[in-house]
């Protein structure tokens, strides 16, 4: 099979994952690599892209080393190439890097778990909040679809935007206290 059929399969596969995940007006999802491994069973195909990985779609764009990705499998089971079925996950591993919209992820290992509507991030992540500057780290992140929740495990620092000075200022001088009442 000609790779450039296997990367518009693949495209096709992730287009659906991406039309699931955004709002925003489709745009086709397209995965460049310099190398394509596909494989199937009876009920799965599998494709593993290595090596410059860039995927770009709606409101997205996700590099890294290798990427995973294994859709369940329709029709006859011994047909050389089977209809795609349903998403089951999309695992990205090494140097990873997600833009979407105002916010970014980087961290060693991303997992897609559509059925769950969450994704995890492992290996150092860290995600930033472009918007108001905000960054967040931890040694696990689950993040929510359409919950805007974030649960961080083992740990975690934040960063926010700069809160003002609600310190003492030395040269302004202090209200005076109101005189005690008198009790009849």
């Amino acid at each position: 099979m000609k790779p450039s059929r296997l990367l518009f399969i693949a495209a096709s596969l992730l287009a659906a994952v991406a039309l699931r995940a955004q709002t925003a007006e489709p745009q086709p999802t397209v995965i460049e690599s310099e190398k394509l491994d596909m494989h199937s069973t009876d009920t799965l195909t599998t494709f593993v892209f290595t090596n410059k990985v860039v995927v770009t779609g709606t409101n997205l764009k996700l590099t890294c080393d290798l990427l995973e990705v294994v859709t369940t499998r329709k029709g006859d089971p011994t047909a050389t190439i089977g209809k795609l079925g349903a998403f089951k996950s999309l695992v990205a591993t090494g140097n990873v890097h997600i833009v979407q919209s105002d916010r970014e992820a980087a961290c060693g290992r991303a997992e897609v778990l559509p059925d769950d509507d969450k994704i995890i991030l492992t290996d150092h992540p860290v995600v930033k909040d472009l918007a108001n500057g905000a960054t967040v780290t931890g040694p696990k992140m689950v993040l929510y679809r359409g919950e805007r929740r974030a649960v961080i495990e083992g740990g975690t620092t934040i960063a926010l935007p700069p809160v003002k000075d609600l310190g003492f200022d030395k040269d302004k001088k202090a209200p005076e206290a109101p005189a005690p009442e008198k009790k009849p």
